[in-house]
């Protein structure tokens, strides 16, 4: 898809984490990262840490995603998150996807889901409100 954003374009917290552009589901980035020493917390299972920068990073690029698709720009500055963990994150990959609830001219409200191998069996939910400034400002 011409008009997608670069999802390469990741912070160097996610970069460092090892997340990456998994695929495309109907124009929405599902990311994912591997399980490594990096990531784990307790033995043979995810950091909370983790799964909540998985979370925040799919929840960005959604939005990115979107804005890119309606010719928007706009600087992206958190309002807030919120994460559930719901089921420990074993010693496999995880995945995650965001769904824009909201697009606003000012700000967007966010839902992400991070999944292992089933994704209607989530290890983790977040909402997330996120401020879009004008890049001039």
């Amino acid at each position: 898809m011409a008009d997608i954003p670069n999802i390469d374009a990741l912070t160097p917290y996610a970069r460092s984490l090892g997340i990456a552009l998994e695929s495309w589901e109907d124009g929405i980035p599902i990311l994912s990262v591997p399980f490594y020493e990096l990531v784990e917390g307790r033995p043979d299972h995810y950091h909370g840490g983790a799964t909540g920068g998985l979370l925040e990073t799919a929840g960005y690029a959604v939005l990115r995603a979107e804005l890119a698709r309606q010719q928007r720009a706009a600087v992206l500055k958190p309002i807030n998150i919120t994460v559930q963990y719901l089921a420990a994150g074993k010693s496999r990959t995880s995945y995650a996807a965001g769904r824009i609830t909201k697009l606003g001219r000012r700000s967007a409200n966010l839902t992400v889901e991070a999944w292992q191998d089933d994704r209607s069996r989530p290890i983790a939910t977040a909402v997330m409100n996120v401020l879009m400034a004008d890049p001039g400002s």
